[in-house]
């Protein structure tokens, strides 16, 4: 007859107990440096800095000198509506393109098929983001491989430049996050059973009402968390708006190099830099609102 160990009692129990928290620190504790290193610290800097006067050198005084210059300076409110806009924008037609992929790759395709299909989302990104750029410049470029095409096919007389105009920065944003779409689509869809979609079929649904009864709610927290994370990627991304749309992509990011590297101008910077992790914030919390969803949630798919 076996005799299953009873549980510890008394300071046994409490023994126990104090080495779980303890070994439960240990392992955080990586993850907890990482993010008060990395993230917290740094931007409480920047919360700082831009909070800050240079009167004398080595010298300062608390103000909001740069968020007034903001506000008076349109062509740094433009620059930061016209990101913002841009990046929903870009936002919602990479989500119009990966829905389709990621319900092809969850639910159409089997076996190889699936597998290659993803491995032709995943490949393009096995090369850095500046080869990606480079690639789309050799391509878009008035001596390129597109121009000359249209040419040879007789739709322009002569090649012409495709580049730095807002459709070429647009392109260049939606392939650059596109993957970090699909991804939390497909494991979204993935777990949709498909005996709905077929009783809703029976019950004599169509295609739509089946779409947005069924398959849009049960897919909401991938496409929240692929939203958020391809809005804020587009949003703080720097080389593919200077490479594709020049020094006239009028991006935010541009301007917070220009203060911090070019002009030396560490406050107006920092300033710059903490109204754009606010406006990413405000976004995302108010899309989370929108659509119904808790941020542990829908992290959980990402």
């Amino acid at each position: 007859m076996r005799v299953s160990p009873s549980p510890p009692t008394g300071d046994a129990a409490a023994g126990f107990a104090r080495h779980s928290r303890l070994l439960f620190l240990l392992l955080l504790a990586p993850a907890l440096l990482w993010l008060i290193g990395l993230i917290v610290l740094p931007h409480v800097e920047l919360g700082v800095l831009s909070l800050r006067a240079r009167v004398a050198p080595r010298v300062y005084e608390p103000s909001l000198a740069q968020y007034r210059t903001f506000f008076e300076e349109p062509l740094y409110w433009h620059t930061f509506v016209r990101t913002a806009g841009m990046s929903l924008l870009a936002t919602s037609l990479t989500l119009l393109l990966a829905f389709p992929v990621a319900w092809t790759i969850a639910k159409i395709a089997r076996g190889r098929a699936r597998s290659a299909l993803f491995m032709l989302c995943l490949v393009p990104f096995w090369v850095s983001e500046t080869v990606r750029t480079l690639g789309w410049m050799i391509l878009l470029r008035e001596s390129g491989v597109i121009p000359a095409l249209l040419v040879r096919l007789g739709i322009t007389n002569v090649p012409i430049e495709l580049l730095y105009r807002d459709a070429t920065l647009l392109v260049g944003l939606v392939y650059t996050s596109l993957l970090f779409m699909v991804v939390p689509l497909i494991s979204a869809l993935d777990s949709l059973d498909d005996s709905l979609i077929e009783a809703a079929y029976d019950l004599g649904g169509n295609g739509w009402s089946i779409l947005r009864q069924i398959i849009i709610p049960h897919a909401a927290p991938g496409i929240t968390a692929g939203c958020i994370v391809v809005f804020m990627l587009t949003l703080g991304n720097y080389l593919t708006p200077t490479l594709l749309g020049g020094k006239n992509s009028l991006w935010f990011t541009e301007q917070i190099y220009t203060q911090f590297i070019t002009r030396f101008n560490w406050e107006q910077g920092a300033a710059f830099g903490f109204l754009l992790l606010v406006l990413s914030t405000a976004i995302v919390w108010m899309g989370l609102k929108l659509a119904g969803q808790r941020f542990g949630e829908v992290m959980q798919r990402t």
